[in-house]
C-alpha cells in the first residue's frame, strides 16, 4: 500500500508540467467561431483545440475545420452539456478549459486568465465573472435559489460559461447534458471542497438569446439546482416537516442512549442517564406533537389523498422505526421488573443467540432465553419444570434427573403458556442460591447447575434395555471421548462426555458390576458385561469436545443398565 502510494505521488504532475485542452461546444456559430479558435490556438501551451459541432446547419463545422480545430460532430442537436461531454471524453489534457462559440471579442488575456489559477496551483477550477448587462437567469432564478440551498456560495456570476477544470476532478462528477451543465459543477466542486476561484475577465459580449431560448435555459439551470439540493440533503434540511422529523428522531435516540447508559454502560454515571433520558423525552414529546400538528393539516387539505400518505410512508416512516425500537427495549425492561417488599427492581436480561459453524442436530442457529424462576407447582416437591430451550443448553432430556444437594429432582415440561419460566421447589432454590424472579440468561445456565450430577436415559434399539448415564454438568468444552455401546456384537447407541483419570462404575440394575479404571494415556478401550442372554460391549473411541463429563465412582453411576 505504501508503495503505491509513493508512485501515485511520483507520477501526479506539477502545475506547471499540466496539459490544456480547450473544448468548445458550437451551435449555429459560423460568424464567431473562427475567431474564439484563432484566439486559442495562438496560446503556446494550449495543446489541443476541440470543437463540438452540436448539430449545427450553417457551416459552423468546416468553419472550424479551416480554422485549424479538431472537430467532432452530433449528428443532431443534443445540447450544451451533452457537447461538452462528447469534447471532454475526446480530450486528453490534464486541464480541461470550456469556452463559448460566440464570444466575438475574445482575447487571449481573457482565457489566459481562466487557465492560469490552475497551472500556478492556486485553484481546482476556474469560473468566470465579466462586465454586461445583468443576465435575466442568473438574477432572477439562479441567484435566488443558490441563496436558499447553496448560501455558501458567493460567486458574482455562478452561471458564467467560461470555465476550467482539472481532468481528475470532473472525472469524479456527472456532467448534465444541457444548459445546467455550468453550475452543476460549481455545486459539485463547494459540496466536496474544492478550490474554486472566480476570476475577472473584463468585458465580453455574447450574441443576445431570445425570451423563449432564456426560458429553456432557466428551465434547466433550476433543475440541475434542486436536483443537487436534493443529492446534497439541502432540501431536507430545510423544510418544517423534516425537521420536526428529524428531531422527534433525535429525542427518541437520546432516550434510547440514555436506557442503554442506565442499564448497560457502567462507566457512565447513573444521572448522566437519567438526564439523557429526560432532555430526549422532553424533545421527542415536543416535536412528535408537532409532526402529529403539521401532519393532519397536511392531510386535511390534501385533495389527493392516497399520493398524500405515500409521501408521508417515505417521511415518517424513520420516526415510526425509532419509536418501535424505542418501545420494544422498554417492553424487555418492564418484563424484567421485580417487585420486594415495596423495592422495585429492573434486571434486564437478554436472548442467548446461538450460531454453530456446523449443522448442530440439523440446526445452524437459535435464540434462547431469558428464564424467569418461579415456585413449583403446588406437591411437586421433588420435580423441576424446564423449557424445552433450557434443556437444550443443558444437554438434557424430559424424564432427565438432576441431584440437587443429594436430592433428586425429575425434569418436566413447562405449563402451557409459560415457554421461559423454570419452576423449582424451595429446598432446590435455597441451595442454587435464587430467589424466585431471578431472571436466569441462557448464557449463564450452566453456572448455574454447574457441577451437579444428573443422569440422562438413552434408549438403546434392544427395548429390554434401557441405558442411564450418570453426568457432571461443567461449563466449558474439554477434550472428551465416545463412549459406543453394543448388545450382542451389534452397535446400538453412542454417547459422548469428558473421562478424566480415575474410576468409574458400570451398574445393572442399580447394582455395581464392574469398576474400570481409565488412564487417558493408554485406555483399555472395551469392557463386557453380561445381562441375562445379552452381551453388553462398551467401548471407549475417539477423542471429541465436551462439556458434560462422565461421573467417577465417587461422584455417581458412570453407566446404569436397567431391564425395561
Amino acid at each position: 500500500m505504501l508503495f503505491l502510494l509513493i508512485a501515485s505521488l511520483r507520477t501526479r504532475k506539477k502545475p506547471e508540467d499540466m496539459t490544456v485542452s480547450v473544448i468548445i461546444p458550437a451551435y449555429n456559430e459560423s460568424n464567431t467561431i473562427e475567431h474564439v479558435i484563432g484566439i486559442v490556438r495562438s496560446i503556446g501551451y494550449v495543446s489541443e483545440t476541440i470543437v463540438v459541432d452540436d448539430g449545427s446547419t450553417d457551416g459552423t463545422a468546416e468553419i472550424a475545420e479551416r480554422a485549424g480545430a479538431k472537430v467532432i460532430k452530433h449528428s443532431k442537436n443534443k445540447g450544451k452539456g451533452a457537447a461538452i461531454k462528447t469534447g471532454f471524453k475526446k480530450s486528453k489534457g490534464d486541464v480541461a478549459v470550456f469556452l463559448d462559440a460566440d464570444l466575438h471579442t475574445l482575447t487571449v488575456e481573457q482565457v489566459e486568465k481562466i487557465i492560469k489559477p490552475i497551472l500556478n496551483g492556486e485553484a481546482d477550477i476556474t469560473k468566470t465573472k465579466f462586465k454586461r448587462e445583468a443576465g435575466r437567469v442568473t438574477e432572477l432564478t439562479a441567484k435566488p435559489l443558490l441563496k436558499f440551498f447553496f448560501p455558501e456560495l458567493k460567486f458574482d456570476q455562478p452561471l458564467s460559461g467560461q470555465f476550467a477544470a482539472k481532468r481528475s476532478f470532473l472525472n469524479s462528477i456527472n456532467l448534465e447534458d444541457d444548459y445546467g451543465v455550468d453550475v452543476g459543477i460549481v455545486l459539485d466542486a463547494d459540496v466536496r471542497g474544492m478550490r474554486v476561484k472566480e476570476v475577472d475577465i473584463g468585458k465580453i459580449e455574447h450574441v443576445m438569446s431570445s425570451l423563449s431560448d432564456l426560458n429553456i435555459v432557466a428551465t434547466e439551470v433550476v433543475r440541475t439546482i434542486v436536483d443537487r439540493a436534493m443529492e446534497y440533503g439541502r432540501v431536507t434540511m430545510m423544510d418544517s416537516l423534516g425537521k420536526a422529523i428529524r428531531m422527534g428522531i433525535l429525542g427518541l435516540s437520546l432516550i434510547t442512549l440514555g436506557v442503554f447508559c442506565i442499564f448497560f454502560i457502567r462507566f457512565i454515571p447513573l444521572n448522566i442517564g437519567l438526564a439523557i433520558v429526560g432532555i430526549g423525552a422532553a424533545v421527542a414529546i415536543f416535536y412528535i406533537a408537532r409532526i402529529a400538528r403539521m401532519s393532519f393539516k397536511v392531510v386535511r387539505r390534501s385533495e389527493v389523498r392516497f399520493q398524500t400518505l405515500k409521501s408521508f410512508f417515505y417521511m415518517h416512516s424513520p420516526i415510526i422505526v425509532s419509536g418501535l425500537i424505542l418501545l420494544a427495549m422498554l417492553t424487555t425492561l418492564l418484563g424484567a421488573v421485580h417487585v420486594d417488599d415495596g423495592k422495585i427492581s429492573i434486571q434486564p436480561n437478554s436472548r442467548n443467540l446461538i450460531i454453530w459453524n456446523q449443522p448442530h442436530e440439523n440446526q445452524s442457529i437459535d435464540v434462547r432465553g431469558p428464564y424467569t424462576v418461579d415456585s413449583a407447582v403446588e406437591n411437586e416437591y421433588s420435580s423441576l419444570r424446564m423449557p424445552q430451550e433450557a434443556l437444550n443448553t443443558l444437554e438434557l432430556n424430559y424424564g432427565d434427573s438432576i441431584y440437587i444437594d443429594n436430592e433428586k429432582y425429575s425434569v418436566n415440561s413447562t405449563l402451557p403458556g409459560e415457554d421461559n419460566i423454570i419452576r423449582m421447589p424451595y429446598t432446590a432454590r435455597n441451595y442454587l442460591g435464587i430467589q424466585i424472579g431471578d431472571s436466569i440468561s441462557d448464557s449463564d445456565l450452566r453456572n448455574v447447575f454447574k457441577n451437579l450430577y444428573v443422569e440422562k436415559a438413552l434408549n438403546l434399539s434392544d427395548q429390554n434395555i434401557t441405558m442411564k448415564q450418570g453426568f457432571v454438568i461443567k461449563t466449558n468444552n474439554e477434550a472428551g471421548r465416545t463412549v459406543n455401546i453394543y448388545i450382542n456384537n451389534q452397535k446400538v447407541a453412542t454417547t459422548l462426555g469428558v473421562l478424566k483419570n480415575g474410576t468409574y462404575t458400570i451398574y445393572v440394575d442399580g447394582s455395581a458390576y464392574k469398576t474400570i479404571r481409565f488412564n487417558d494415556q493408554n485406555p483399555n478401550k472395551t469392557y463386557s458385561i453380561y445381562m441375562g442372554n445379552s452381551l453388553i460391549k462398551v467401548e471407549i473411541g475417539d477423542r471429541v469436545p465436551s462439556d458434560m463429563e462422565f461421573a467417577q465412582s465417587s461422584e455417581g453411576k458412570f453407566l446404569n443398565f436397567v431391564s425395561s
